[in-house]
């Protein structure tokens, strides 16, 4: 059964920092994402790592300040995130693909898999 668990949200000042982390379970994956979604607002891309090379791609609004990895064994993926905005306020999603070929890792259709989701509040 596949699982992708977050946490690590939760309230932080502007300013601040916060570390998600994103444990899977249940399956290989070969793209990793986080999107997040504010109150009523479509949910968005904000970054997202190929396990092969580690490529790395981040929405314009996080560039920067946010940094995506992943650990040796592949399992936990982690969203760090620093110089937090009141804006980036919202529910965070772990995404995962399996998709061989090339995917657009922007796209939340690419993801098979999604998280419940962790909140994160950034108060001014």
């Amino acid at each position: 059964q596949v699982q992708l668990v977050e946490s690590g949200g939760g309230l932080v000042q502007a300013g601040g920092s916060l570390r998600l982390s994103c444990a899977a379970s249940g399956r290989t994956f070969t793209t990793y994402g986080w999107f997040r979604q504010a109150p009523g607002k479509a949910r968005e891309f904000v970054a997202a790592i190929r396990w092969s090379g580690d490529r790395t791609t981040y929405a314009d609004s996080v560039k920067g300040r946010f940094t995506i990895s992943r650990d040796n064994a592949k399992t936990t993926m982690y969203l760090q995130m620093n110089s937090l905005k009141p804006e980036d306020t919202a529910v965070y999603y772990c995404a995962a693909d399996r998709s061989v070929g090339y995917t657009d890792p922007r796209a939340q259709e690419t993801y098979e898999y999604w998280g419940q989701g962790t909140q994160v509040t950034v108060s001014s």
